[in-house]
């Protein structure tokens, strides 16, 4: 298990840009894929975006496509979550999460596939 602390999140205004971030403690983190989810109040928590273990490859939901960034500093071990163009639906508790993976270039989306999860921080938009 991987202890995960969420970060950056805020009261912001539509249009702005944001940087999550999550610190990483307790595993070998080059070894980790990691994850961003989001739950907007009364929604299910969703998929945002995702990481290989290469910090190559990456996902993104259809939702946030274009104005996500996900990325990872090894020697930090951390990962980060831009954000650009704030709107109102991107209002949500983030969730970091993390999965021990085998595979160098896997990415996965369903929230059943990782091990560990962060607190969450959350973001509100105003419009």
């Amino acid at each position: 298990q991987v202890q995960l602390i969420e970060s950056g999140g805020g009261l912001v205004k539509a249009g702005d840009s944001l940087r999550l971030s999550c610190a990483a403690v307790g595993r070998a983190f080059a070894n980790l894929s990691m994850g961003w989810f989001r739950q907007a109040p009364g929604k299910e928590r969703e998929f945002v975006a995702g990481l290989a273990t290469s910090g190559v490859n990456s996902y993104y939901a259809d939702s946030v496509k274009g104005r996500c960034t996900v990325s990872k500093d090894n020697a930090k071990t951390r990962v980060y979550l831009d954000i650009l163009s704030l709107k109102a639906d991107d209002t949500a508790v983030y969730y970091c999460a993390a999965r021990q993976a085998a595979a160098w270039h896997s990415i996965r989306i369903r929230e059943e596939d990782y091990t560990s999860w962060g607190q969450g921080t959350q973001v509100t938009v105003s419009s």
